[in-house]
């Protein structure tokens, strides 16, 4: 009942469309009730009574006259139809197929009008879902995402959205419209014969009980339906992302047996769900043999005994026939809503999960940093693991912070608590002396850069990607100046279109230091007060970590930058190098200092260019001395 309140609730933006609605389809069933209401003149006054069963007291006539008026006598009466239809139109056997005519015409519009506007109000509904779900879901943090697999997200937001607008343009109004149906019969029933009305009352709950049960298991069955149909999303989403490997590595055989594993859970819990769906109608209509068939028995013998006409009994039993049809169709109305409060529910889960990173309530905008960024003993922990240990630190503006340490050693988890990915478990991250919680989100993030290893471009034009999030004030001479910044405007203007190229996902149609170089453009064009490099260079060939480079000092001038990279030679110059091991800073200093001091960072440095000296450097270790790299990031710095 509580989810079927939170979907309810959200037709509260359009409740004028949807009683517009429910008006329409209240027209309609009166109509239907109409409709049934003729059945009487058409059996006692149109059609010939002469082969009917009389009763044995009472004359023909006797069972013609009942104290109910039908529906042709309240039209007549209420239409003044015998004031303006000639005599021999006022003929039962004319006026009757005139006014089932009139009904259906009515019928017809008001049927239109009201599964429209049902429409149009679930249509909205979903669109305001699947905007709301979206809002809600790009604000969660980093660690939100660590949790949640791409393809059980996007099915949130593709397939259960699709279940919920089903249920509001099509389940609510049917239900409605049968409810309404149900309702306007039962009432004709009871203004006919309230002693068969009292009949049915008991017949009722027992053609309800299989809708409630089946649609309780039904409901349970269809969560796990979309919980397997999570797994094939993601099954799909990871095979097509990295169709290269499977292909590198043969594995299309192997993909091809996890996905059809994945397919199978899927048709024994859909078939599970089908049981329950496709039951419900057979034991319905069993229960509804047997009052039905109590009915007409009963029926037949108070014709017989002169206490009921042939009209009144075909009444009572269209209606009968015309209730039963909506409570079938109630059936599968409640498996379908059943469904979709499945997937509300996970909606709603989503919706209302509290975000790990807050902005305060009283968060001001942050202000130009002018003198220090500092880590004042700062934990972190992730799912009840430490992850960094009493973290102090302290970087002046304009400096070069390094960020060096074994792999899993806390460098990128570290960074990412300054633009508030996450949040420090204890202590605090100030700039200038402020906690940066005090800061909105979106002005902290504004004064910071990053340039990744993973580089996150999007299906849609170089322009596009260099300006993202900036799209409207971006002028030519700007995107070109950034560009060029980055080394990036020559390989661009040698493209088809220029800047307007499509890069395809994930900038597929270029290269890694291409890619790259976009980045770092992207990152001009913010000019961020505060710059992270988490291994911008890494896994690049020689003359592509070269622009690179190139485009990173230009990217790094009069900028505070943390670097984390995995070739020691890139942050030789840095102002300040730490060296992170188990989450803990055990060392910290110059480069020269560090190597003076014999630790962890020696040991790297030495292990690193033994990997990749040649024979003569390898002499040159042995004997002590120092090794050259290649020029660093930073220049003379």
């Amino acid at each position: 009942m509580k989810s079927f309140k939170r979907l309810l609730g959200m037709l509260k933006p359009y409740w004028s469309r949807f009683l517009l609605a429910f008006l329409c389809l209240l027209m309609v069933t009166l109509c239907i009730v109409a409709f049934t209401s003729l059945v009487k003149p058409i059996f006692d006054e149109v059609i010939s009574n002469s082969n009917l069963p009389t009763a044995d007291v009472g004359d023909e006539a006797d069972l013609q006259t009942s104290p109910k008026e039908d529906a042709l006598t309240l039209a007549t009466k209420l239409l003044h139809l015998d004031e303006f239809l000639p005599e021999w139109m006022q003929q039962p056997a004319v006026l009757v197929p005139l006014i089932l005519v009139f009904i259906f015409i009515i019928k017809g519009v008001f049927s239109y009008l009201g599964n429209y506007m049902m429409a149009a109000v679930g249509q909205g509904v979903v669109r305001d879902l699947r905007r709301d779900l979206f809002a809600s879901l790009i604000i969660k943090p980093i660690s939100f995402f660590r949790r949640r697999s791409t393809g059980s997200l996007m099915s949130r937001v593709t397939s259960d959205v699709e279940r919920v607008q089903f249920a509001v343009s099509t389940s609510i109004g049917d239900l409605i419209r049968e409810a309404l149906t149900i309702v306007g019969l039962a009432l004709l029933v009871i203004y006919l014969n309230w002693v068969l009305a009292v009949i049915a009352l008991f017949v009722a709950p027992m053609v309800l009980l299989p809708i409630v049960q089946f649609g309780r298991r039904l409901r349970t069955t269809s969560r796990r339906g979309q919980e397997r149909m999570e797994g094939l999303a993601t099954r799909l989403h990871e095979t097509f992302s990295g169709i290269r490997i499977v292909k590198a590595f043969n594995a299309e055989e192997h993909e091809e047996r996890l996905f059809k594993e994945e397919n199978e859970q899927l048709l024994k819990v859909n078939l599970k769900a089908s049981k329950y769906f496709f039951l419900t109608g057979p034991v319905m209509e069993l229960i509804g043999a047997f009052g039905v068939g109590f009915i007409i028995y009963w029926g037949f013998t108070q014709i017989a005994s002169g206490a009921m006409t042939v009209g009144e009994l075909g009444v009572i039993l269209a209606a009968l026939y015309g209730m039963y049809n909506p409570l079938k169709r109630l059936s599968r109305v409640n498996n379908n809503l059943q469904q979709a409060l499945a997937a509300v529910d996970r909606i709603i889960e989503i919706l209302e999960l509290e975000d790990e990173v807050l902005e305060g309530r009283n968060a001001m905008k942050m202000p130009a940093f002018e003198d220090k960024i500092e880590f004042r003993n700062v934990y972190f922990s992730y799912s009840q693991r430490e992850i960094l240990y009493d973290i102090s630190l302290q970087v002046p503006k304009g400096s070069v912070c390094a960020i060096v340490g074994l792999s899993g050693a806390g460098k990128t988890t570290l960074v990412n608590l300054l633009p508030r990915f996450d949040d420090v478990s204890s202590g605090a991250i100030l700039v200038d002396g402020r906690d940066i919680r005090e800061f909105t989100l979106a002005s902290l993030r504004e004064s910071i850069g990053i340039v990744t290893q993973e580089t996150i471009l999007f299906n849609g034009s170089v322009r596009e990607n260099i300006a993202y999030g900036d799209q409207g004030t971006v002028s030519d001479e700007m995107l070109r100046e950034v560009a060029e910044a980055a080394n990036a405007h020559e390989f661009i203007s040698t493209m088809e279109k220029g800047y307007e190229t499509i890069i395809g996902e994930k900038g597929v149609r270029i290269s890694g230091g291409e890619k790259q170089r976009l980045a770092i453009a992207r990152a001009l064009l913010r000019n961020p007060q505060i710059l992270i490099l988490d291994e911008a260079t890494s896994s690049l060939d020689s003359e592509s970590e070269r622009l690179v480079q190139s485009a990173l000092e230009n990217l790094m001038q009069n900028r505070t930058t943390f670097v984390i990279a995995h070739r020691l030679s890139t942050v030789r110059r840095a102002d300040m190098i730490i060296v992170l091991d188990g989450g803990r800073i055990v060392e910290r200093g110059t480069h020269d200092e560090l190597l003076e001091h014999g630790g962890l960072y020696t040991k790297l440095y030495r292990l690193q260019f033994a990997e990749e000296a040649t024979p003569e450097l390898l002499e040159a270790l042995r004997n002590g001395d120092q090794p050259q790299p290649a020029e660093p990031i930073g220049g003379d710095r």
